[in-house]
């Protein structure tokens, strides 16, 4: 049908009368606030953005627009190409979220939020959201961001101390009159319980073991020995599996790894790991193979091991030394000994110490009247009483140095451990820390990388797409399981936490909300309350009044001394959350033979039971020609005018559902069961 010339023209005057400020800006390429501001020029008053033009106002516009455009109103052309060709440029520094665009740009948080969901990103307010969806975010309204990255900062001022210091040690060059000889360091791996720190026991004449709850090493400790006016250091690793990333440690600082093996067990599966790690530092491998002095000791098994594992020992043919020892008699510890000054003397260790020491934090932990304290190794240089030491976020001047032995000392050597007092914070085990030349050049790098590293926690964006949000709805069934871990020294909780997070289930996950060093406080609780988490404390105590606290908050506070107890109570706690397993029994099924009304209640079904058996307060399915129709439950039973609670196959019965009438004659009812089992990981 051809329109009229009177229903084209209403159909325009539609049309302008629904034009808005906003659809003229974005016809012309310019702001709203510049069509409101040459509106007004032209006697058109408006307010907002959102309003509309009556028609008889709108030619006049239009040909006002056009004529700014075309450059017929030469005064206003420069302003208003100004105007519509200005990208303004906005600058912000990370996180970046909608409410910091908003203040930015003018406009209200809740507008920006609303744009971010017609690019279909849904974020709230103070959300984080990656920089490309921000920039897109921007240009929508014709702004440009850019984004002031703390990372270039911390890379200019850590060039800055690289600088400084290659200047510094360009002074003390390691030249040969510089370099000396040097202990080795020496890290002693294996499986756990397989005499590992007994052996060091054994030749340091000490007793660490009976110090260690459960007779198991929870830390990574060093210490020295002399053996023929030579100095040895002893790393001592734990062998629990969960302590993975503090034997990585220990074998990238050592020279040489004491692999120990029990001669009754030969190589287990964290043996095998710890070979793994020592192979990955690329450095000489002695095997001791203690506990030869049990009778069902069996050292060839061991050597078999080792050639299964691509170790071949000296005595088959190999380059790897084999030192046979008992930690309990003492037999063959002066020939590992020997055998690691051998090695030791073939790698021609030296260091130069008269450049800044460097070195690896192996423990660190909070010291009641020492505050902050962190065993480290130096790996270089000297370390001296009133050096300025850098450990990532943390930084201090050293007031107190005590050596393996305790004694208070004014500067270690390199290759030795030391406990280092001073430092404004307590450094993450496994940290590298170096001499700085000033205290100011110190507290600026740290105070960078806190800033670089908080900025990085608070930008890890979880940006969801409306279809993500649709699809995790039906994922939230999940009951996941919130920590709170506080530990004696930084690398037992590292640990900890790592274990936790590895426990298998698809089903829940361990989320470990915060993990610290020292006691547990009152902050503790009241965020463990805040969100819903259990406090786990290991080899700390609980201050006083904390224990109260949690009862009025009702959160759950445990201790642990050993580690397996705390990790298979954690995997408990894990089963007892999840929603149990439900499992459906088939119980029998029915057909329906007749229907009979009766004068008080719903119909009653009279069926013949074909397979199984029907019980009273079983769950049922009804369907009519194959298709499901209707879940129900069985309400009631009756044989011959009786009550009854079970039927079984071969039997006729009556049978009444619960809320549901529509029977017909050959409706099939199929009768089970749900049983619920005990969840597991």
């Amino acid at each position: 049908m051809v329109k009229g010339k009177k229903e084209i023209k209403q159909e325009v005057k539609q049309d302008l009368i629904e034009t808005t400020i906003e659809e003229i800006a974005e016809n012309y390429g310019v702001s709203s606030d510049f069509v409101l501001k040459e509106l007004k020029k032209i006697g058109i008053k408006k307010k907002a953005a959102t309003e509309t033009i009556e028609e008889g106002s709108l030619e006049k516009v239009f040909t006002h627009f056009d004529e700014i455009k075309k450059g017929e109103k030469s005064p206003k052309k420069a302003k208003a190409d100004k105007e519509i060709d200005k990208v303004k440029e906005i600058c912000l520094s990370s996180p970046i979220t909608p409410k910091t665009i908003a203040d930015a740009m003018g406009k209200k948080p809740t507008e920006v939020v609303m744009a971010l969901m017609q690019m279909n990103i849904l974020a709230s307010i103070n959300q984080a959201i990656d920089p490309k969806s921000a920039k897109a975010m921007c240009k929508k309204y014709g702004y440009e961001l850019v984004i002031e990255k703390l990372e270039k900062e911390s890379a200019r001022d850590e060039q800055k101390q690289k600088t400084e210091e290659s200047k510094k040690e360009e002074q003390a060059v390691d030249s040969l009159e510089n370099m000396e000889k040097r202990p080795p360091v020496v890290t002693f791996m294996g499986h756990v319980d397989h005499g590992k720190t007994s052996i060091q026991d054994a030749i340091r004449k000490t007793n660490v073991v009976k110090g260690e709850a459960g007779g198991i090493t929870q830390h990574t400790g060093a210490s020295v020995v002399k053996h023929k006016e030579e100095t040895i250091v002893f790393i001592d690793t734990p062998g629990h599996e969960a302590f993975t990333a503090m034997r990585s440690r220990g074998a990238n600082v050592t020279d040489i790894v004491v692999l120990v093996v029990a001669a009754d067990d030969g190589f287990m599966p964290q043996t095998v790991e710890a070979l793994s790690h020592a192979k990955a530092a690329n450095v000489p491998i002695i095997v001791a193979i203690n506990k030869i002095d049990l009778p069902t000791a069996d050292p060839n098994k061991v050597l078999l091991h080792m050639q299964q594992n691509n170790l071949m020992s000296e005595e088959w043919g190999g380059e790897t030394g084999v030192v046979k020892v008992s930690a309990i008699t003492g037999e063959g510890l002066k020939d590992l000994l020997d055998r690691i000054l051998l090695e030791a003397e073939i790698l021609e260790l030296k260091a130069n110490p008269k450049r800044p020491a460097e070195g690896i934090v192996l423990e660190a932990a909070l010291e009641q009247g020492h505050g902050a304290v962190a065993n480290v190794l130096v790996t270089n240089g000297t370390l001296n009483v009133g050096d300025v030491i850098l450990c990532e976020q943390y930084y201090g001047k050293i007031k107190v140095l005590i050596d393996d032995a305790g004694n208070k000392v004014k500067s270690i050597a390199t290759s030795l451990p030391a406990k280092v007092v001073g430092m404004s914070g307590v450094p993450m085990a496994g940290a590298a820390f170096k001499v700085c030349k000033s205290e100011k050049i110190a507290a600026a790098l740290a105070g960078t990388k806190a800033e670089a590293t908080r900025t990085k926690g608070l930008t890890r964006t979880v940006v969801f797409s409306l279809e993500d949000l649709f699809s995790n709805t039906k994922n939230n069934l999940r009951n996941d399981l919130n920590l709170i871990i506080k530990t004696d020294v930084q690398g037992t909780a590292e640990a900890i936490r790592d274990s936790l997070l590895k426990l298998p289930s698809e089903k829940i996950k361990v989320n470990v909300v915060h993990s610290a060093v020292g006691a547990i406080s009152e902050s503790d609780i009241l965020l463990a309350s805040a969100s819903k988490a259990i406090v786990v404390g290991f080899h700390v105590k609980v201050n006083p009044g904390v224990n109260d606290l949690a009862k009025k908050q009702s959160v759950e506070i445990r201790l642990y001394s050993i580690i397996y107890e705390l990790i298979e109570d954690i995997k408990d706690a894990l089963e007892g959350r999840l929603a149990p397993d439900q499992r459906e029994i088939r119980l029998g099924k029915a057909r329906i033979l007749q229907i009979f009304e009766v004068s008080k209640g719903p119909k009653v079904c009279g069926c013949m039971v074909e397979e199984g058996l029907i019980r009273v307060g079983a769950k049922t399915r009804v369907y009519r020609n194959k298709e499901l129709i209707f879940n129900g439950q069985v309400q009631s039973l009756r044989r011959f005018q009786n009550d009854v609670k079970e039927v079984k196959s071969g039997q006729e019965c009556g049978i009444r559902l619960d809320n549901f009438l529509d029977f017909q004659e050959d409706d099939f009812i199929e009768i089970y069961e749900v049983e619920f089992k005990k969840a597991s990981l």
